[in-house]
């Protein structure tokens, strides 16, 4: 899974195995280690949730938890819908925004990224032989 934070924004992709594991386990997690220490990571998950009635984000004991509605995670993991997305409110002047997305590969090759596991590009049969893939 790979995220990408930008002022208030959060962006999540997911791969086919990752969003075949969030559909069958529930949760799909990762890690960024700045050190050996405990403290020294940060952890971010996206995890279904039987409880929630919207998307939302949470930020507790250094781990970014992105929680979905059950029921959207099956309908988004069953189907051609490639990304989620919500403005969670934080305040008048402020929201955090948060899009989740299944990964597809580039039409480009990246050598130094493997690929194999995201999705095929819905372009790669049109022929297109560039585009852009922001990481």
């Amino acid at each position: 899974m790979k995220l990408r934070i930008k002022g208030n924004s959060l962006r999540l992709r997911l791969s086919q195995s990752e969003v075949q594991r969030i559909a069958e386990h529930g949760r799909v997690e990762d890690i960024v280690e700045f050190g050996l220490q405990p403290y020294q990571r940060i952890c971010y998950a996206l995890q279904s949730d039987a409880q929630a009635q919207d998307i939302h984000a949470t930020f507790e004991n250094s781990t970014i938890t992105v929680h979905i509605p059950e029921q959207a995670v099956k309908t988004w993991a069953h189907s051609n819908q490639v990304g989620l997305q919500k403005d969670q409110f934080l305040s008048e002047e402020k929201s955090l925004k948060i899009l989740i997305e299944k990964d597809f590969q580039c039409l480009t090759a990246r050598p130094d990224e493997d690929e194999s596991d995201n999705y095929p590009h819905p372009d790669a049969a049109v022929g297109h032989k560039a585009a852009e893939c922001a990481n």
